[in-house]
């Protein structure tokens, strides 16, 4: 699954690609630890944009950090994640475009976009590698666009 990281070319033509999924321009790329924060930087660098990355069992470095929590519905393994991050990094009038490399069962769009929206500011949608959504209704709802359909690998 990581052997591409190697390919200097892809990794060059990759945020582009990413960005290039949506006609709105965010204002802010969100990126799930650990491979969307890694995607997600490359994207939010084409788009000339700023990047928050949503922590896994996130907790606050000091008493007075106000975090943004949400526990996930089960994912790709049957668990259950708590992702998170600083309040004051997404701000209300955001407009925020998430950026993973694999959506399978959606439960990280959804965590993302409920902590987005709990924030006051606006989900664009989530943007992926690879859509392996088990549930096709979650890729209009979110929305979901990928640059690959995992039927066709």
């Amino acid at each position: 699954m990581t052997d591409w990281w190697r390919d200097a070319d892809l990794l060059r033509e990759l945020g582009p690609a990413l960005a290039g999924l949506y006609s709105e321009v965010p204002t802010l790329v969100l990126g799930p630890v650990s491979r969307g924060s890694l995607v997600g930087a490359l994207t939010a660098v084409a788009l000339g944009v700023g990047f928050v990355e949503m922590r896994k069992d996130a907790e606050p470095a000091v008493d007075s950090d106000r975090w943004v929590r949400r526990t996930t519905g089960p994912d790709y393994r049957d668990r259950h994640v708590v992702f998170g991050y600083r309040r004051d990094l997404v701000r209300a009038g955001d407009r925020v475009l998430m950026v993973d490399d694999w959506v399978d069962t959606g439960a990280t769009a959804l965590a993302a976009r409920s902590l987005v929206e709990e924030c006051g500011a606006r989900w664009i949608g989530a943007a992926c590698i690879v859509d392996a959504l088990t549930e096709p209704r979650l890729r209009h709802e979110l929305p979901v666009r990928s640059l690959l359909d995992v039927r066709r690998l």
